[in-house]
């Protein structure tokens, strides 16, 4: 019997070859934006990558496109304060989010990064899907249920990708997988398929990147 929330599986020829050939060709940061009014105009297809501080979203970006210092790693979590938009070709916005869930950074500050999140994630007409990072090593968190509660109430369509799977030894991958199994069954906006990825050895990247580029 096939599992709830199975792994996505290895694309085909063509999609490969369309997400090989989408994240090869040009991807340049365009701008960062610290409020609602400074977002680019809603003329093409986004996808976003969310995830609590610390999960390894700069880390997965950088591998996708094959740069190595596209997206900025801070060394210290929460520091990554604008919600930064990229050019993926001439007809997609790769969108970072802000990390959430913890901030070295003063409470004023903080909260004001959490509600521009929830409000782009809540009013962006244009944003196909939300790639949600997990840590593989941990599994789904109360605050990540916090922004699958939200993508919900928005009807906005989330994936799960866990990170780092190369981390966890023994069966702790497959019980992470298990726990955040459980946590995806309740929310209807969850798409049914995980991503299972590592930046550093680059399993996963040719699923991921086939998965973007045949987003409609």
């Amino acid at each position: 019997m096939q599992p709830t929330f199975p792994f996505a599986e290895t694309p085909d020829f063509e999609s490969s070859e369309l997400g090989r050939k989408l994240f090869a060709g040009e991807c340049a940061f365009m701008k960062g934006v610290v409020a609602m009014d400074g977002l680019p105009p809603d003329d093409r297809m986004e996808v976003c990558f969310a995830g609590r501080s610390n999960v390894g979203k700069s880390s997965l970006i950088n591998a996708l496109t094959g740069r190595k210092a596209l997206a900025r790693a801070s060394n210290t979590p929460g520091r990554t304060q604008e919600i930064n938009f990229f050019t993926l070709g001439s007809e997609r916005y790769l969108v970072d989010l802000p990390g959430y869930g913890y901030a070295e950074a003063p409470v004023h500050v903080v909260e004001k990064w959490q509600r521009l999140l929830k409000a782009y994630l809540s009013g962006r007409a244009t944003l196909r899907r939300v790639f949600l990072l997990i840590d593989g090593r941990h599994g789904a968190k109360a605050v990540d249920e916090e922004i699958m509660a939200l993508l919900g109430r928005a009807a906005v369509t989330f994936q799960v990708v866990l990170t780092k799977c190369d981390k966890p030894r023994g069966d702790d991958l497959e019980k992470s997988v298990e726990a955040t199994r459980k946590v995806l069954a309740k929310y209807p906006a969850a798409y049914p398929e995980i991503v299972l990825t590592s930046a550093e050895k680059g399993d996963g990247l040719d699923v991921l990147r086939a998965i973007i580029a045949t987003i409609e």
